[in-house]
């Protein structure tokens, strides 16, 4: 028995679909990146928890807040969260350390920032030789 063979149907032009219409849009477009990053997230936490801190107290009016990704190495306590140079008046917050060590009850934006403010001012407390909780006495007052 001979078997006769069947033509394939000639091919379709590419912007057609398997049933012969055109490709339709994507209902979901792809993913936009993000308005900020969680670098500038975080920039933006440490600058404006310095500048309070800097309108509160006027010994820390001339300090230079700085951010940096790691500390240069660890110390007994383990990794530092920032570092407070009075002779070089400055200090330093480790990004990093901060963000990823930072045991959260709850994931969002909101304690993000608070875990970051709260080592802002326990740097500057540590800088100044201060309670941190004396640092914005009316700010934690209800």
């Amino acid at each position: 028995m001979v078997r006769k063979r069947v033509k394939a149907p000639p091919p379709r032009p590419s912007r057609h679909g398997r049933h012969g219409r055109e490709d339709r849009s994507p209902v979901v477009r792809p993913p936009l990146m993000p308005l900020e990053t969680r670098e500038e997230r975080f920039d933006f936490a440490v600058g404006t928890a310095a500048e309070f801190l800097r309108g509160a107290w006027p010994e820390l009016r001339d300090v230079r807040f700085e951010v940096a990704s790691m500390p240069p190495a660890t110390d007994d306590e383990g990794i530092p969260r920032w570092s407070a140079l009075p002779d070089e008046n400055r200090i330093v917050l480790y990004r990093l350390p901060i963000e990823r060590l930072a045991q959260l009850h709850r994931e969002d934006d909101l304690h993000r920032r608070m875990a970051i403010e709260a080592c802002v001012f326990r740097a500057a407390a540590e800088y100044l030789d201060r309670d941190p909780w004396d640092l914005g006495p009316d700010r934690f007052h209800y």
